[in-house]
């Protein structure tokens, strides 16, 4: 039965994080933990969010609240409005009077950071301004409800715990975006803003070439909500196994126990036997999980996604993309595609599988405690860990071949075609759809090229067709398969801008407009709005500030 008011969307909650896991003992009861403070035990700290002043609705997924089976007037109803946009004195029935953040370690590429915390402990590091404010179950399926920009927590290290609205309307838009392609995702629920309240950041000038931001803007605050079956990370298991190797405290064994038994239930109930023992059930969820992550990154490599910033504290341990921050689309083809100022090569585009790889390292050492004694379990799970690699080969071995139409992976016409597509200076989405026409001419490719081709080059290319085409048996059928895995549309962050700049005015129109490009991105869009989306990224973007390279000044 769908819900159309706030109280019938209030009769959904039911709390299985609050009730099965441990709070922080020191947090105060009602919520009102706003500063930075250590935080030595518990899974989450209560906490009540920060209303935005006057909030304005901006956009919400008519998907997502299909699926929810909520009645798309709830967008605009007062009572959700002002839960949406932070104010938990909103909360009626059996939900809660507050939210909760949780805290989370960080490792980058394998190496234990704490650093980040201002302690220099590791105690202070975790949701700084992500606040979940409902947990529930809808049509049948668990969905938690997180405000990213709901304020400070304990866990903000001194800063303000907003959102300005650009990073907002990117990370609403990218998620309806990643839903459509079919890549698994966290989801966009509602996006409010408040010009009664302004954030200023550091961000690029107009026309500016600057590789970092030189001016400080101004930009109204703003709440999306994101929707997940958990926002349970690898980083969440990471620091209760480090409490628990250095026993910290006298319950920290447990309470890495726990939070994995909830992971299992929250994300892999429906694939691993609860009436397993214990150490059954975590070699389950290792290869789960290596499954999934293997397939996540093959997906995001076959859209053209680059997270940009993909520690531990940043991979999702349910398998689905999570933190819409430094992430970008590559356009014009290059391995080595990084958008995020900050990230450094090691997390560009091509090498997401090595990163994913070292992510699920440190899932697998946090998983080691709750197998200690256990000598055949640790062997296994060690197996499991060697295993990725060959893993994660099948999975973008498996991906290549789609996108080509072939019924087997080809190694060397892939490389071949990696290195014709940096030659040629190729545009990635535009390529690979002009391919999914299974062409004969070079010519017919050749509106996806940045740079004019040459006698030499496009020689290499029909070369190249023509071994390719001699794999295809039945080209009409090879084609709409292509055309299922090669999108028409991508993000395109020059076109994006617009929308986020029109919206600091009041004007939502290019949200709109991109939210319904974006709800087809396979389909071949209007004429009008192909004209204006699916084309060449102009020459006056290429290292542009904000457009082209950004930090994460959100």
């Amino acid at each position: 039965m769908q819900a159309t008011t706030f109280a019938e969307f209030a009769q959904r909650a039911d709390y299985s994080l609050l009730e099965s896991l441990r709070p922080d003992p020191q947090a105060t009861a009602d919520g009102l933990d706003h500063r930075p403070r250590q935080v030595f035990s518990g899974h989450y700290v209560p906490v009540t969010p920060t209303r935005l002043p006057a909030p304005e609705y901006v956009a919400h997924s008519a998907g997502l609240f299909a699926e929810l089976g909520l009645s798309e007037a709830l967008a605009h109803d007062d009572s959700f409005r002002r839960l949406f946009s932070g104010d938990s004195s909103a909360a009626t029935g059996a939900m809660r009077p507050h939210g909760w953040a949780t805290g989370y370690a960080l490792s980058i590429y394998g190496t234990e950071y704490i650093q980040q915390c201002p302690f220099g402990t590791g105690n202070g590091y975790g949701d700084g301004r992500a606040i979940s404010i409902f947990e529930g179950v809808f049509e049948g399926q668990r969905w938690e409800l997180q405000l990213k920009g709901g304020g400070p927590t304990p866990y903000c290290r001194g800063a303000d715990g907003r959102a300005v609205l650009r990073s907002s309307v990117r990370e609403f838009l990218a998620q309806e975006l990643m839903q459509a392609l079919g890549v698994p995702t966290s989801r966009s629920l509602s996006l409010y803003m408040s010009r009664a309240e302004g954030v200023r950041r550091p961000w690029y000038s107009r026309g500016s070439r600057s590789f970092d931001p030189d001016v400080m803007v101004d930009n109204p605050a703003a709440i999306t909500t994101r929707v997940a079956p958990s926002f349970l990370r690898v980083g969440q298991l990471e620091l209760f196994a480090r409490r628990a190797r250095s026993k910290a405290h006298p319950g920290a064994l447990q309470e890495l126990e726990l939070i994995t038994r909830h992971l299992i239930e929250r994300n892999y109930r429906s694939e691993i036997n609860a009436a397993l023992p214990l150490g059954a059930q975590v070699l389950e969820l290792a290869r789960l999980f290596r499954w999934r992550l293997t397939a996540l990154i093959a997906n995001w490599m076959r859209v053209g996604y680059c997270q940009g910033n993909f520690n531990s504290d940043n991979c999702a341990a349910g398998g689905y993309t999570l933190d819409y921050g430094p992430f970008g689309f590559c356009e014009l083809f290059d391995p080595r595609f990084q958008p995020w100022t900050g990230g450094g090569e090691h997390f560009c585009f091509f090498n997401q599988p090595a990163a994913a790889e070292v992510n699920y390292g440190m899932f697998v050492k946090s998983l080691r405690p709750l197998l200690e004694g256990d000598n055949a379990a640790l062997e296994e799970l060690d197996a499991i860990q060697a295993g990725f690699a060959e893993v994660m080969a099948q999975a973008l071995e498996t991906m290549w071949a789609s996108k080509l139409g072939l019924p087997r992976y080809d190694a060397d016409l892939m490389q071949e075609l990696l290195q014709l597509l940096v030659s040629s200076r190729a545009d990635y989405a535009i390529f690979f759809r002009r391919l999914s026409a299974i062409p004969e001419s070079v010519e017919d490719l050749k509106a996806s090229f940045y740079v004019p081709s040459s006698e030499d080059l496009d020689q290499r290319w029909l070369s190249w067709l023509q071994r390719w085409r001699q794999q295809i048996s039945e080209p009409a059928e090879t084609s709409m398969a292509m055309r299922r895995v090669n999108p028409t549309i991508t993000w395109r962050e020059w076109l994006i801008a617009p929308a986020y700049e029109q919206a600091a005015d009041g004007d939502f129109s290019r949200i709109r407009e991109l939210q319904t490009l974006f709800s087809n991105p396979y389909g071949e869009p209007p004429e009008e709005l192909a004209a204006r989306y699916d084309r060449l990224k102009p020459r006056e973007f290429f290292n542009a500030g904000g457009v082209s390279h950004y930090s994460c000044s959100s």
